[in-house]
C-alpha cells in the first residue's frame, strides 16, 4: 500500500480506488480521503456525533480513519474545513463505481462505435438512487487523469479518475454533481507533465475565450418535424430540387448588442430563404470554436453547438422550426483538421492521440493546423459519432464534409520530401479513404434521405458513386471546375470573351461523371477576391447585369445549387465576418431587382422537372460554337418535355439571331433576366416567339430571336 499510496499523492496511480473511500477488512474498514485544503475533515452526524478522521500526511492533505464496518453507511457525507474555517461537505467519489460497459468500450476501441458520445464525455446519471455526474475520457499514455471543476476547487489532487484498462479509458463518477457545472480534464504524462484540457466528447461549453467544458442537461426539447423527416428519408434528395443558401449565423444578422439567438435567427432566416425560394440552408459551422476569424472551420466542440448563439435546445428549435416550414437544414462539418490550442485535441495525453506523430502526416501546413489520424480506431469512433450525432440529436438533413481533398492525398499542399507515401508508395491516404466510405454507408443506411457533400476540389474518381462500386459513397460533390471556369470567364471583358469560351463547354464533358453541386460559396467572397458583383466588368450597369447572367446559368445548369448570403441581393463588400449584411442594400432598385430574380429562378427551377433533373440525358447543346458573339444555347430535358435557355455574354442586343429548336410551336418567355423589374433595359421578345419551318442547327424548325443584353432568356413551348 506504501507505494500504491506515494504515487497517488504524487498524482501517478491509474488506479486511485485501491487507496481511496473504504477499505475493508473483515469487520473493519479503512477510509482515505484526499483534501489537500483541508484543516480538518470528519463523517458528520454519524452515531449521533461526528468521527473526525486524523491527519495521516497533514502536507499532503491525506486524512485517515479506521473502524468497525457497520458504522459508517455505504456512501457516506465528508465534512471538511478550510483555513478560513469554512464548512464544505460532499458525498465520497469513491464509493461508487467508476465503470462503462465492456461491449461499449470494446466498440469505440475497435473502431465500430457510431455513438460513442453516449458513453464518453460527462453524462448526468443517477448510480444507488444518487444524482451526480459521469465522467469518461479516453487518454490511453496518462499517467493520470483528475477532474477538475469549481465543485473541487480546481484541484488536480483531489479527484483522480479510474484507467479502465486496455480501453485506454478514465472514468469516474462525481456525486451531487448538477448540469452546468464547468470542468476540465487535468490530464499528467511523463511527457509533458500536466496539461488542462477541454472534454473531446463535452456536448457543451463556456462562450469564448473561456474555455472550460459544460456538463449538458438533457434535452427537453419535443420535436414536431416528424412530417418532414419521413417524407425526407421516403426517397433520394438527388431526385429532387436542391437550392442552398449558405449562411454564417454569426454575420447574416446582428442585434445591436451582439449576435442573435437561434430561436431568433430562425424566425427571421426562414422568412428570408422561404421568400426567395431556397429549398435548404447550410450553416457554416456551430460546432463549438475558441476563435471566431476561423468561421468556425478550427472546431474544438465536435459534440457542442456553440454558445455564441444559445444553448443545445435552441439549436434544436431552429432545425425543427425550419423543418415545419419546409426548408432543409445542412451543417458544415470539418472532420479533416483541428487546431493546435493547448486545451483542445493536440497531444491530448502527451502523445499525438489523435493526430499524427509526424509532422508529414500530422500537421496541415496550409492551416497551420493538425490531421486526424484515420487510422486509428478510435479516432475513426471520435469522427463517426460526430456525424452521426448532429443527424440524431439536431436532426440536420446532411452533412457538407469541409476540405475532403485534403483529407484524400497524403501531399496536399506539400512539396517533394514534405510528405509519406502510403504502404503501395502512392500519395493516397488509404486510411481517411476507408473511414470516409464506412461513414457515408453509415449515414445513408440510417438517413436514406440524408445528404453527404463534399466539398473536394481535384479529379478524384467516384467521389459519390457508391461504395460496392468502388466509390467513395457521398451523395454530392461540389463542382469547383465549374465554378472556376464560370467566374474565370465572366471576369473578362465581354470584349475578350470570344476568346474564352471553352470555359463555358468544357464542364460538359464530366457534368454527369458526379453527382455535382454548383457552388458560389463564402470562399468566393473572402481575402480580396471580391464580392460576386465586383468580380463582374464593366459599369455599374454591366456588372448587375453580368450577375444577373452569372445566377440564370447556375440554375439552368445541371447541378444542385448553392449560393452565399449576401449575394442574393449584390453585396457590395467583401464578407466581413465581424458584421452583418448591408440588407440597407434593398432599397435600392438594382439590388432588390438581383433579389426578384433569385425568387424567380428558384421557382423556374423548382417547378420545372426539365432544369431539377440532373441524370445524364437532361442537357443538349443547341449550339456552343457562337463564339464570335459569345452567345451560348442549350435544352434541358425531363422526358419529353424541355425548356431552351439562350445566354448572352456581351452588352450588345443580338437581333433577328436564328436558333435551331426540337419542335415546332410557340415558345414562351419564361424569364428574361434582362426584363425592367430585374434591374434590366426591357429588351426582349414581348413574350413569346412562334417558331418557323427553317431548318437551323441540327433541327426542322428554329426561332428568330432578339436576345437582350447580357442576358439570359428561358422559353418553354407553349
Amino acid at each position: 500500500m506504501t507505494g500504491a499510496l506515494t504515487r497517488v499523492l504524487e498524482g501517478r496511480h491509474h488506479a486511485p480506488f485501491e487507496v481511496l473511500g473504504a477499505h475493508h477488512d473483515g469487520d473493519m474498514v479503512t477510509v482515505r480521503v484526499l483534501l489537500p485544503a483541508a484543516q480538518r475533515v470528519w463523517f458528520g452526524d454519524v452515531a449521533g456525533g461526528r468521527i473526525e478522521l486524523a491527519a495521516a500526511q497533514p502536507e499532503a492533505g491525506l486524512f485517515v480513519w479506521h473502524g468497525l464496518a457497520g458504522i459508517l453507511p455505504e456512501h457516506y457525507r465528508v465534512f471538511w474545513q478550510d483555513a478560513w474555517h469554512h464548512t464544505h461537505h460532499y458525498l465520497d467519489p469513491y464509493t461508487f463505481p467508476a465503470v462503462l460497459p465492456a461491449a461499449a468500450l470494446q466498440r469505440f476501441t475497435g473502431g465500430s462505435d457510431d455513438a460513442a458520445y453516449l458513453t464518453l464525455g460527462s453524462h448526468p446519471v443517477v448510480i444507488d438512487g444518487v444524482a451526480g455526474v459521469r465522467f469518461a475520457v479516453w487518454a490511453p499514455n496518462a499517467e493520470r487523469v483528475s477532474v477538475l471543476g469549481d465543485h473541487d476547487g480546481w484541484d488536480a489532487r483531489r479527484q483522480p479518475m479510474r484507467s479502465l484498462g486496455a480501453s485506454g479509458v478514465w472514468c469516474l463518477f462525481v456525486p451531487e454533481l448538477a448540469p452546468g457545472a464547468r470542468y476540465k480534464y487535468d490530464v499528467r504524462s511523463g511527457i509533458n507533465g500536466a496539461i488542462e484540457k477541454a472534454d473531446p466528447f463535452a456536448q457543451s461549453f463556456e462562450l469564448r475565450p473561456l474555455s472550460a467544458s459544460l456538463v449538458a442537461a438533457p434535452s427537453t426539447h419535443r420535436w414536431q418535424d416528424e412530417d418532414w423527416l419521413a417524407r425526407r428519408d421516403a426517397g433520394s434528395c438527388l431526385a429532387q430540387p436542391m437550392s442552398i443558401y449558405e449562411v454564417h449565423l454569426g454575420s447574416w444578422r446582428r442585434a445591436a448588442d451582439g449576435f442573435l439567438n437561434y430561436r431568433e435567427l430562425a424566425v427571421a432566416l426562414t422568412e428570408h430563404v422561404t421568400s426567395l425560394g431556397f429549398t435548404h440552408v447550410e450553416l457554416l459551422p456551430i460546432t463549438e470554436h475558441p476563435f471566431d476569424g476561423s468561421w468556425g472551420y478550427q472546431t474544438l466542440g465536435y459534440f457542442a453547438a456553440t454558445k455564441r448563439f444559445g444553448e443545445a435546445d435552441d439549436l434544436r428549435w431552429f432545425v425543427d422550426y425550419l423543418h415545419r416550414h419546409h426548408v432543409g437544414v445542412i451543417l458544415d462539418w470539418v472532420p479533416g483538421h483541428f487546431p493546435t490550442d493547448s486545451h483542445g485535441l493536440a497531444t491530448f495525453d502527451g502523445s499525438a492521440l489523435y493526430e499524427h506523430e509526424d509532422p508529414r502526416r500530422g500537421f496541415h501546413q496550409e492551416w497551420n493546423t493538425l490531421i486526424f489520424n484515420y487510422g486509428r480506431s478510435e479516432v475513426r469512433s471520435f469522427l463517426t459519432s460526430s456525424a452521426l450525432y448532429w443527424l440524431r440529436e439536431f436532426h440536420f438533413d446532411g452533412l457538407r464534409v469541409d476540405a475532403v481533398a485534403s483529407m484524400l492525398y497524403l501531399d496536399y499542399a506539400r512539396k517533394a520530401g514534405e510528405w509519406l507515401p502510403n504502404r503501395f508508395g502512392g500519395n493516397e491516404n488509404l486510411e481517411a479513404i476507408d473511414w470516409l466510405r464506412e461513414l457515408n454507408e453509415k449515414i445513408h443506411g440510417e438517413f436514406p434521405g440524408a445528404a453527404v457533400i463534399a466539398e473536394e476540389s481535384t479529379s478524384w474518381p467516384q467521389v459519390t458513386r457508391p461504395t460496392y462500386l468502388g466509390g467513395l459513397g457521398f451523395t454530392l460533390k461540389w463542382n469547383m471546375g465549374w465554378m472556376h471556369d464560370t467566374l474565370n470567364y465572366l471576369a473578362n471583358d465581354p470584349v475578350h470573351r470570344v476568346s474564352h469560351q471553352d470555359r463555358l463547354t468544357f464542364g460538359m464533358l464530366y457534368a454527369y461523371t458526379e453527382n455535382f453541386l454548383l457552388p458560389l460559396s463564402h470562399d468566393e467572397v473572402v481575402h480580396g477576391k471580391a464580392p460576386m458583383l465586383h468580380k463582374m466588368p464593366g459599369d455599374d450597369w454591366q456588372k448587375f447585369a453580368n450577375l444577373r447572367l452569372l445566377y440564370c446559368y447556375q440554375f439552368t445548369y445541371p447541378g444542385k445549387k448553392l449560393l452565399f448570403m449576401g449575394q442574393e441581393f449584390g453585396q457590395r463588400d467583401e464578407w466581413n465576418h465581424d458584421r452583418a449584411l448591408d440588407w440597407h442594400l434593398l432599397e435600392h432598385a438594382c439590388h432588390r431587382g438581383v433579389s426578384d430574380l433569385l425568387r424567380d429562378l428558384n421557382s423556374l427551377y423548382r417547378r420545372e422537372p426539365a432544369l431539377n433533373a440532373d441524370g445524364a440525358g437532361g442537357f443538349e447543346w443547341i449550339d456552343c460554337h457562337d463564339a464570335r458573339q459569345s452567345v451560348v444555347s442549350y435544352l434541358r430535358r425531363s422526358g419529353d418535355a424541355f425548356v431552351l435557355v439562350v445566354l448572352n455574354f456581351t452588352p450588345v442586343p443580338r437581333r433577328s439571331y436564328r436558333l435551331g429548336v426540337p419542335a415546332a410551336g410557340c415558345y414562351r418567355e419564361l424569364l428574361n433576366s434582362d426584363a425592367e423589374r430585374y434591374g434590366g433595359s426591357n429588351v426582349g421578345n414581348l413574350g413569346a416567339v412562334p417558331s418557323e419551318a427553317v431548318a437551323c442547327m441540327g433541327h426542322r424548325h428554329s426561332l428568330v430571336l432578339t436576345l437582350p443584353p447580357l442576358a439570359a432568356l428561358v422559353l418553354a413551348l407553349d
